[in-house]
């Protein structure tokens, strides 16, 4: 490395080092203390003997302490106004007081080098705030959802909210009095139960199969933290809602085969001959060979493509059902169709004259028509899937 590398890069690392004293200095005069303490015990952790790096502790020094100032005159305010909606904040600055300085203890002792002397930091122990403050904290979520809890009986939506607090006060305070019980009852009490059912409506019989299909919850993947669906009724639960799947109208087809005639051509070798000139004598290469040409011949191939064809269609509506009121709450129609093809060919012709993809056409054969039952069938399986989007996209409760 030369000396002109070597200057430019001293010089670039001098205008870094004063860019982050600068950047410090500014996060320190802007109030932004975390970040001044953040960018300070950064540069001082990599070294902090080094000349560079010594305006660094004079302004970890003084961002610590004016955070520490900030913070203890919001306690003292917060705990006048007497307000429990205070003790969150009461307790997260607290622990925030805590972890700033655990953050600084590792760099201690940091000295002034133009002094020599010993840079004191007033470290304090606040284990006993801590545990003050998240005593109250704790305390006044368990009120909290314990009241939620006594008032859910008129909404669900309380014990869901119960749910919600008793388990941040189960974080933080794992086990507090009776908690985990309070959760597992304002769960029990905040689930609603569906009950599924598919109504036929269509004077037709519909495979049991399919029935049975439609009415597998398992397979649906609905079961979410707060709704339960059953399509097999349990004596022991009153069912929120009902949700039916009622079947209108199922339209199957008949069995269609359609045909169409494709004629291709196609000119192929068909040997050779040799060349001649106007005068009828054979033409010869250089080594006295006679020289030949392709002939080519036109040929022609009759292709029949068959197309059996046959639909279902299943149409109904799905419903919503408030069973504490017995009210209709929504309703959306359902719909699904299901086709049936299968292509194949015969020809009369050359065949060399087909593309490949007729080749490959000439070589399936025709099959059976699926049943009837066999359509509904299969149709259901879409209805299924899109009975689902139904149910996902919109919830019994908003």
């Amino acid at each position: 490395m030369n000396k002109t590398t070597l200057l430019l890069v001293f010089t670039t690392l001098i205008m870094l080092s004063c860019s982050s004293v600068k950047t410090t200095e500014k996060a320190i005069n802007s109030g932004n203390y975390e970040k001044a303490i953040s960018l300070s015990i950064k540069n001082l952790a990599k070294n902090k003997y080094k000349k560079k790096n010594q305006p660094y502790v004079i302004m970890l020094k003084n961002a610590f302490k004016k955070a520490v100032d900030r913070d203890v005159s919001k306690i003292a305010f917060l705990k006048k106004e007497s307000n429990p909606e205070n003790f969150e904040v009461i307790f997260n600055l607290y622990k925030r007081l805590n972890n700033r300085q655990e953050r600084i203890r590792p760099l201690l002792p940091l000295k002034d080098v133009l002094s020599g002397d010993d840079v004191r930091f007033q470290l304090v122990n606040y284990d006993d705030q801590i545990i003050t403050a998240k005593e109250n904290y704790s305390n006044f979520l368990y009120k909290k959802g314990t009241d939620l809890l006594e008032t859910g009986s008129y909404n669900k939506m309380n014990f869901r909210r119960a749910f919600d607090e008793l388990q941040y006060l189960n974080k933080i305070n794992p086990n507090y009095k009776n908690t985990r019980n309070l959760i597992e009852e304002a769960h029990a009490r905040g689930t609603d139960y569906i009950f599924l059912t598919v109504n036929n409506e269509t004077r037709q019989i519909i495979p049991r199969r399919l029935e049975d299909d439609l009415l597998a919850i398992d397979t649906y993947g609905l079961n979410n933290l707060w709704t339960v669906y059953h399509s097999k009724r349990n004596e022991e639960i009153n069912y929120d809602f009902d949700l039916e799947l009622n079947l209108r109208q199922i339209d199957v087809s008949p069995e269609q085969i359609r045909e169409k005639e494709i004629i291709k051509e196609k000119r192929i070798k068909n040997g050779f001959k040799y060349l001649k000139n106007d005068q009828g004598g054979f033409v010869k290469d250089s080594l006295g060979n006679k020289i030949k040409i392709d002939k080519f011949k036109k040929i022609r191939c009759h292709l029949y493509r068959f197309t059996q064809f046959k639909t279902s269609k299943v149409i109904g509506v799905v419903k919503y059902i408030d069973n504490k009121t017995n009210q209709l709450v929504e309703r959306f129609p359902i719909q699904s169709e299901f086709v049936f093809e299968h292509i194949y060919a015969d020809y009369d012709g050359d065949k060399r004259a087909l593309d490949d993809s007729f080749l490959s056409l000439i070589k399936v054969r025709s099959v059976r028509f699926p049943s009837n039952e066999q359509m509904v069938y299969d149709t259901g399986r879409d209805l299924k899937q899109k009975l689902k989007a139904i149910v996902t996209r919109n919830k019994f409760r908003n």
